[in-house]
């Protein structure tokens, strides 16, 4: 069993940066893809970025790339989004992943979530 804890959602101006944070608890190997998806009203759940756990590649959305950027922690199991530039189309509830094995686009190949963060843009 993982779990997963979210922290680091707030309000912020647009142009603004803020940092969120995912610890996982219990992940028994370094085999993982840990991902970050959100969720505007109204709207489906919507993949940002990711990052392999052996590898450490990172995947980004393309309305994200080149804004925000990812990171792990292998020694704190924790993974990190730094969300810089942000617009007020970045405003949804953010939510952590975990799956065993590479990384996936889709929200359905994910095993574990966090409850979710807001992160609120305002221009």
């Amino acid at each position: 069993q993982v779990q997963l804890d979210e922290s680091g959602g707030g309000s912020v101006q647009a142009g603004g940066s803020l940092r969120l944070s995912c610890a996982a608890s219990g992940p028994p190997s370094s085999n993982y893809g840990m991902g970050w998806f959100r969720q505007a009203p109204g709207k489906e759940r919507e993949f940002v970025s990711a990052i392999n756990g052996r590898s450490g590649n990172t995947f980004y959305a393309d309305s994200v790339k080149g804004r925000f950027a990812i990171a792990r922690d292998s020694a704190k199991n924790t993974v990190y989004l730094q969300m810089n530039s942000l617009k007020s189309e970045d405003t949804a509830v953010y939510y952590c992943a975990f799956r065993f094995g590479l990384y996936s686009r889709a929200a359905h190949d994910y095993n574990y979530w966090g409850q979710g963060t807001q992160v609120t843009v305002s221009s």
